[in-house]
């Protein structure tokens, strides 16, 4: 199947958030994330962009090796939901990112207040083989996905 179009790049991940300052504190203190820029976005833009009638939005956007990530703090409409999505349930989403010290990340977020949703596993197959991956959740439930590949050592026989 041929489309009309072509995708070209990606450019960010966004995740919504209930308080933004909470959030740029983890992502910039805890993962060493550079603030690339705020924004505030009310009226038709908002509204248009999004879908959402009356939105109002607080954007911080910072800077990831490779990527950027986009968090938004909803000031309204008024009748905003927080949803517990389990990674199991549809609409659920998460983010990767390789890490070159897993446990060193787990101390960092475990001091700032995170927690991870599970233990550390060692992947056996598939392309993704040796690499050591957890699940950690946010207090707003964002999940993030931190991939340490294995270490050159452990592949010399």
């Amino acid at each position: 199947m041929s489309t009309a179009f072509q995708i070209i790049a990606t450019d960010h991940t966004g995740f919504t958030v209930a308080n933004i300052d909470r959030s740029l504190a983890f992502w910039q203190d805890v993962l060493g994330f550079a603030l690339s820029h705020r924004a505030h976005h009310t009226g038709d833009l908002a509204s248009e962009v999004t879908g959402v009638p009356g939105a109002e939005i607080t954007i911080a956007v910072l800077k990831a090796p490779g990527h950027r990530i986009e968090l938004l703090e909803y000031h309204a409409p008024s009748d905003r939901k927080h949803v517990d999505l389990r990674p199991c349930d549809i609409g659920s989403s998460h983010v990767a990112f390789t890490v070159d010290d897993l446990d060193a990340v787990l101390d960092a977020i475990a001091a700032s207040g995170w927690k991870a949703a599970g233990k550390p596993q060692t992947l056996q197959s598939g392309p993704n083989a040796g690499k050591r991956v957890i699940y950690v959740r946010d207090p707003d439930g964002t999940t993030i996905e931190f991939m340490q590949p294995p270490s050159t050592k452990d592949w010399i026989l």
